[in-house]
């Protein structure tokens, strides 16, 4: 699988109804908006099922009884699955239709979870004692062996058959978030196993606590051989992952107020080298589980071999000792284990007032917008640091600093995320291509076994899941967005060529019919949208076009798009094809509909 399928400008064109207007002015459309950036104005007329009814604004400190709680509006509830899941569906909004935000965020933290990554080889490809190539091996030779094995594409496959069919939404795109903080890469490190373990302990503590995700990533021997923790050594330490801890993973590079702004209105460095120095020496004295047992890998001083199946083991002989100042008045005591210096670690870091603006100006930015107000910021990381969080009547967290449910809550239920109110020019984020992708499936009713959305999808849209090209990301979550002063991650990644492809993809789904399965791949189902629960309305061109319009962008398309929208529906008929006018219809309503920059903006 490391070759690519050919990418969609090289197949066949698209077949809509007047294309000159339908693809041209759309894209153009399409690309003007995104360039210029996450503003725009509102919907257009109301009609049932858009009402205007106001929710009620979240606080921390709000605790009206649930009852009094209004449900959400059509236009929340689709906003709500955009931000909080990988996108609407019209059996989802109209069951999230029926009680508030806050209730319908309580039911998917209390949800247990039902995705997990299972899928490619297991720990074999590091217990194997010949000194021959894995894969080089009569019983293993294959074209599939170093897909299966040794790449993330097993894990892809997983990640969006679960991100497109399973319940728990929430878990997911919040394991999502934490995957592009928290960074390893296939590029960098092989062995299917070893990644199948660290992205499920991202998904087992997506709703749990922060500092437990840290510990759980600085213990994966994935995270040790991608940032060169594993068997660092006291006499020269490597300061890889200390230095990307504090700078992605919890603290970032400048003092911050607690309210994320920067500490006395300009950059104050929040540690030196030799603070980096200090926690790569508290860090020392790890190596691979026991259990590996490939005759090469294995480095000196009683290490262990090469193996990904466990956390990694201290390693006393390696480990540095010395007493050493930590961050935030943390101390690694002298003669500490590595245990118990990794503890100081952790317990130095949670301690930074950092931490939570950081963190939790990150999760807004992953789940809601890109340009959060100070004051949201603030109420978020308030939520962190207390650990817990109350509004609409429901209570969530723990009351431990760093508790993850009580800061998504916090993310999700504050008076910025909420309302029907315009959220203003900066409010919003664009859908990067991962959500763009599962979102159209979700909405369309479609199924996906994942294998297109990878080295097809994914590399032609530049976000082919577990294959980040740094410790980055795909992009920084302050990406300059082009023409303005607002910041657009998935800017970063996005140019005329890619907002192009969209527009492909969306034409891939409707207009090729999706992908087929494909022999070699487990499971295989392809890539398909199923359009017939539309068909019924396909009669009536202006109720087909609001029904999609609502579930994309919950509310109706501006009134003169709208009606370019209609004129193109409206033109399939019996009299231009006897057969298929109905079908024709749905698929250029939904084309134009999921092309609009309504839906690639989500705010």
């Amino acid at each position: 699988m490391r070759g690519r399928h050919p990418t969609p400008t090289t197949m066949r064109p698209t077949a809509f109804p007047r294309p000159v207007w339908a693809a041209s002015a759309t894209a153009l459309a399409l690309t003007s908006a995104l360039l210029l950036g996450c503003g725009g104005g509102g919907g257009g007329a109301s009609s049932p099922g858009a009402d205007n009814t106001p929710s009620t604004p979240s606080g921390a400190d709000s605790t009206p009884a649930a009852a009094s709680v209004p449900p959400m509006t059509q236009r929340d509830a689709v906003r709500l699955a955009a931000q909080a899941s990988f996108g609407a569906t019209e059996g989802l909004v109209t069951q999230m239709r029926t009680q508030s935000a806050a209730a319908w965020v309580k039911a998917q933290v209390q949800l247990a979870p039902s995705s997990r990554y299972t899928s490619g080889g297991s720990s074999a490809v590091h217990t194997d004692v010949n000194n021959t190539g894995f894969c080089d091996r009569a019983a293993n030779k294959g074209d599939n062996c170093w897909r299966d094995w040794f790449s993330s594409q097993p894990l892809l496959w997983d990640f969006y058959r679960n991100a497109v069919s399973q319940p728990d939404q929430l878990r997911q795109r919040v394991a999502f978030a934490l995957q592009q903080i928290l960074v390893v890469s296939n590029l960098e490190v092989e062995g299917t196993y070893g990644l199948r373990r660290y992205q499920n302990a991202l998904l087992d503590n997506a709703l749990g606590n922060y500092r437990d995700v840290l510990r759980a990533v600085a213990l994966s021997p994935v995270m040790g051989d991608y940032l060169n923790g594993v068997n660092n050594d006291k006499a020269a330490p490597n300061e890889n992952f200390a230095r990307e801890l504090l700078q992605l993973f919890s603290l970032g590079t400048c003092l911050l107020e607690a309210d994320g702004s920067l500490k006395g209105g300009r950059c104050q460095a929040t540690y030196a080298n030799a603070d980096v120095r200090a926690y790569a020496y508290a860090l020392t004295g790890w190596t691979y589980p026991a259990g590996g047992k490939a005759s090469w890998g294995c480095a000196p001083k009683g290490s262990n071999c090469l193996f990904y199946d466990s956390e990694m083991a201290p390693l006393p002989a390696l480990h540095d000792s010395t007493e050493r100042a930590l961050l935030a008045g943390g101390k690694m005591p002298a003669g500490s284990t590595p245990a118990q210096a990794l503890d100081a670690v952790l317990d130095s870091l949670m301690a930074h007032p950092n931490m939570p603006p950081f963190i939790g100006r990150q999760l807004i930015q992953a789940l809601v917008r890109s340009n959060p107000s100070p004051a949201y910021v603030g109420r978020v990381a308030s939520a962190f640091q207390a650990g817990k969080f109350t509004s609409g009547g429901q209570s969530f967290g723990a009351g431990r600093p760093g508790d993850l449910a009580a800061t998504v809550a916090a993310v999700l239920l504050d008076a910025d995320a909420r309302g029907d109110a315009a959220p203003g020019a900066g409010g919003g984020r664009m859908r990067e291509p991962v959500l763009m992708m599962t979102g159209v499936l979700r909405a369309l009713n479609g199924q996906t076994d994942g294998d297109a959305l990878g080295w097809w999808w994914g590399e032609t849209l530049r976000q082919h899941v577990f294959r980040s090209p740094s410790v980055f990301n795909f992009y920084p979550p302050d990406y300059p967005v082009p023409g303005t002063q607002l910041t657009g991650g998935a800017f970063g990644i996005h140019n005329a060529n890619t907002a192009l492809e969209r527009l492909n993809y969306l034409t891939y789904l409707l207009d090729w019919g999706g992908s087929d399965a494909v022999a070699g791949v487990p499971n295989a189902t392809g890539t398909k949208v199923t359009l017939d629960a539309f068909d019924a309305d396909a009669t009536d061109a202006a109720k087909l076009v609001d029904r999609l319009s609502l579930l994309a962008h919950g509310e109706l398309l501006p009134d003169a798009p709208r009606a370019k929208v209609l004129d193109a529906v409206s033109w399939w008929t019996s009299k231009t094809d006897a057969k298929n006018w109905q079908r024709n219809r749905v698929k250029t309503a939904a084309y134009l509909v999921f092309a609009a920059p309504q839906y690639q903006i989500v705010r």
